[in-house]
């Protein structure tokens, strides 16, 4: 798949929704069609399905007593129930479905209904550590980092007592480690083997897979996090040979990386196929127009892989961090960029409560049926745009007017098409002029139609082509213009 969308949904609290709809039981077997239909709305390519996995109990019970997270909890759902609390789907038991999702059968069912309609499916993988009861605990510590009784006794928030043998909470090399999931070694042969098992089963089910925390099993950020504890560094990094391996069984899996601390283009490097794009998020959330820009003059070979969002199970809602017309004006611009679009269950309707991922049940809140009108428009939009070549644009102004500096512009074209997206990325009306890419603008005239509203523009090429387009854009407002002859 080129330039993918990619509509997120959290299994769990999703399902849980479904079953207040309709007043049965909803499980993956036998969601109904009129839902899925709304999910393969125009525009979306593939589905991650988020959590689908067989969850941990010594996990759920972490979650339970853990009063920092059941503040979280609380927070995000006032009226919180003991059952709302189903454990993290980043704490996995068995790369199983869950049966109280529908199991095996109704995650194929799932990706049945999904095929059906032309969309793929895409599911997790949490490569650097499992749950504190997986079975590889007492089957294959090797497989682990381990310590000793004096690390447990001297941090026990770091290290954790399982069959006799001391093990490591997982961890980031940034946070404190997570009181709910053992560190996976990835040094270690046999865990490398094994990952390629894995990865390789997974990809029997599903289209695609969403590799969690990616960067943290490279050699150099392992190796920095686990000192000697992980033992010699291998001469090979983790993931070339093993993406190498699976794709050996399945040529055509889709591999995407949560990636940070700039590490996408390494992953891209050792084979992933889409990397997350953090910093145009990071930075179309607190930065302005020139940051936005100079992050678009990377490489396009570099751009197509990787996958714009500004929300995510991970992310705060872009209804709370990123309100109102900035919001939109980003929307327009990482549905229209290069790479991968990734939307998240929710973000149409303006959600605003960030669930913690432990949570199974999503608290009510009223839909924004307007931001739900734009969101539907600009994925049909946009789907109808992003073809053939990709091109930055430059832009001016006028020497008592800098207001220029505030617009983004690109444009797509190939031998039928041409269109042109301009966003006002600032605070405050905006006036340019957009210098176009196309030759042959001269000697006749030409119609620009705003995909998103309709209008309709007649331009003189001759203008065009000497001066570049004129636009003049209220705060945070966006053009989408298909450029057809007159």
């Amino acid at each position: 798949m080129t330039a993918p969308v990619i509509y997120e949904i959290g299994t769990w609290p999703w399902l849980a929704g479904l079953t207040r709809r309709y007043g049965r039981p909803v499980t993956l077997a036998d969601v109904p069609a009129e839902v899925w239909d709304e999910i393969a709305a125009p525009g979306v390519d593939a589905v991650w399905l988020m959590g689908v996995w067989e969850r941990s109990p010594a996990g759920l019970a972490v979650a339970r007593e853990n009063e920092l997270l059941q503040r979280a909890f609380r927070a995000a759902l006032p009226d919180l129930a003991a059952d709302d609390v189903v454990g993290s789907p980043y704490c996995v038991r068995r790369y199983r479905a869950d049966d109280r999702l529908g199991g095996p059968d109704g995650l194929a069912a799932a990706r049945a209904e999904l095929r059906r309609r032309g969309l793929k499916l895409i599911l997790d993988y949490v490569p650097n550590h499992v749950a504190p009861d997986h079975p590889a605990t007492v089957e294959n510590p090797n497989w682990f980092i381990q310590g000793t009784p004096d690390d447990l006794a001297a941090d026990p928030l770091a290290w954790f007592a399982a069959d006799g043998r001391i093990l490591a909470f997982g961890r980031d090399p940034y946070f404190p480690p997570w009181p709910d999931v053992a560190q996976l070694n990835a040094f270690d042969p046999g865990l490398r083997a094994a990952t390629v098992d894995l990865l390789t089963g997974i990809g029997e089910q599903c289209d695609g897979v969403r590799v969690d925390m990616a960067m943290l099993l490279t050699n150099d950020i392992f190796a920095g996090t686990w000192g000697h504890r992980a033992g010699p560094v291998p001469a090979e990094e983790f993931w070339p040979s093993i993406i190498q391996r699976v794709r050996a069984v399945h040529p055509d899996l889709i591999l995407i990386a949560e990636a940070y601390w700039d590490t996408e283009w390494m992953l891209q490097e050792q084979g992933f196929d889409l990397c997350y794009d953090k910093r145009l998020y990071d930075r179309l959330a607190h930065e302005d127009a020139a940051a936005v820009r100079g992050h678009l003059l990377a490489d396009r070979g570099y751009q197509d892989r990787l996958l714009r969002f500004i929300e995510n199970h991970d992310e705060p809602r872009a209804a709370v961090a990123i309100p109102g017309g900035r919001g939109r004006a980003a929307a327009v611009a990482v549905a229209t960029l290069p790479g991968g679009t990734l939307w998240h269950d929710g973000q149409f309707d303006g959600r605003r409560t960030h669930l913690p991922v432990f949570l199974g049940r999503y608290p009510d809140e009223p839909a924004d049926p307007d931001l739900r009108s734009f969101h539907r428009r600009l994925l049909t939009v946009a789907s109808r745009v992003r073809h053939g070549e990709w091109r930055l644009l430059d832009s001016a102004g006028w020497p008592d007017n800098p207001t220029h500096r505030h617009v983004l512009a690109w444009s797509w074209h190939d031998a039928a098409t041409r269109h042109l997206i301009v966003v006002n990325f600032g605070d405050r009306p905006a006036q340019a002029r957009v210098r176009l890419p196309w030759p042959g603008l001269a000697t006749r005239s030409w119609e620009l139609t705003d995909l998103l509203d309709g209008r309709v523009f007649d331009r003189d090429g001759d203008e065009l082509s000497r001066e570049g387009l004129f636009v003049d854009l209220p705060p945070w407002a966006a053009h989408v213009l298909a450029v057809e002859p007159a």
